[in-house]
Parts: C-alpha cells; structure tokens; sequence
C-alpha cells in the first residue's frame, strides 16, 4: 500500500464515512491544528521515563485525540455512526480530564506570579503543548455543527497542560525579574535549563496563559 493516494490533488480531503470537503476547510484546519497537539504531546512524552505515570497518562491523551479527530473528519449527514468514546468524544472523557487536573493541581506549589515558561525541558515542552491544545480550542468554534464536547475537552486538555507542566517544574521554579536572566539551578545547567529568560506578568496567582480563555 502507497502512502500517497494522489486523491487530494485537487485540493480536497476525505472525510470518515465518506464525502470530501476542501482542504481549507474549518473542519480540516481543526484536524490539522489537533494533529500538531498529539504531536507537541508526543515530544513531551518522548522526554518522559518510559513506562512512568507521565508517560502514561499523556499517551491517553494522545489516544484520545484520535476519538476527537475521528468525530471532527465526520460530515454532519453521518453523525449518527459515531461511537462515543471510539470516534466520538464522550461526556466520561471530558470528566476523565477534569479528574486528573484535580489530581494532580494537589501536587505542586501553585505559582505567585504569571509564569514563564522553560524553567526545565519537561514543563517547556507541555507549556509548548498547551499553547497548540488552545488554538484547536479556538478553531474548535469555527466549525459548524454539534461540536460542543470537542471544545469542551479541548479546553480541560489545555488546563491539564498547564497542571502537568507546573507539576514537572515544581521545585525547579525560580523567581523571575524583569530584565535579569535566570540564574542557573544548584544542579548547574543542561540543555534546554542552560536557556535565559526576562520578563515576569504582573504579581498574582495565575492559572494559565495571560490572555488565554478558561
């Protein structure tokens, strides 16, 4: 079997359960921006302990995002052969989410100030993620048709984003001062920590991106 199929030399794409739609298409550019999450996800967890509960729990994220992407690729005339939770996104893995945020926001310092992001490799990487999950989330709302669970998972995976890149930076946190690098930890810099940054939002507990919806 070939990768390409030269079908949508036309510029059109197949839908699941058939129909085409052009590849411009709000649907499509949804899937699209989705497809660049599960990969931001993937490098997050290529930079996790293989088998560790980070590991875990962002590979069933990835999964899910399949689900998500399946009911998106479907033309509204076939939504009745959607399964929730198989190509379809289910009220359970909404609140899945929501149950893990709470799990593990009892796990980490929450921050006093708006964050900046690249304290350590593994939190830059899930704040990168994040930031990608909230542009599907605003895409998610261009697209015509009952799509209300898909921003609505969407938007928990983003604030699951946050929690988990807080939890993998807690105790690594440094303050920040306008202007001034980041000095390096006590562990001495390696990789991505060896990066200086500048510049702090104003004073206040702060959950999520300035400027981001919740």
């Amino acid at each position: 079997m070939k990768i390409y199929t030269r079908r949508g030399d036309d510029g059109t794409t197949g839908l699941l359960y058939g129909g085409r739609v052009p590849k411009s298409h709000p649907a499509v550019e949804l899937n699209g921006t989705v497809d660049e999450a599960q990969a931001a996800l993937g490098l997050a967890r290529a930079d996790a302990p293989i088998g560790g509960e980070l590991d875990t729990v962002i590979g069933s994220l990835e999964n899910d995002l399949w689900v998500l992407m399946a009911e998106v690729a479907t033309a509204p005339a076939n939504r009745r052969k959607l399964v929730e939770g198989e190509t379809m996104v289910s009220s359970a893995m909404v609140e899945r989410v929501e149950t893990l945020i709470d799990s593990f926001e009892g796990r980490y310092s929450m921050p006093a100030s708006f964050v900046i992001p690249g304290q350590n490799r593994q939190s830059a990487l899930l704040d990168q993620a994040r930031t990608v999950v909230r542009r599907a989330e605003r895409r998610a709302w261009e697209v015509e048709g009952p799509l209300d669970l898909v921003a609505k998972y969407l938007n928990r995976l983003s604030d699951l984003c946050w929690v988990l890149a807080r939890w993998q930076e807690d105790g690594h946190r440094l303050p920040e001062k306008p202007g001034r690098p980041r000095q390096a930890s006590q562990d001495g810099p390696s990789g991505s920590d060896a990066v200086h940054s500048a510049g702090s939002g104003p004073a206040g507990t702060v959950r999520g991106e300035p400027g981001s919806p919740c």
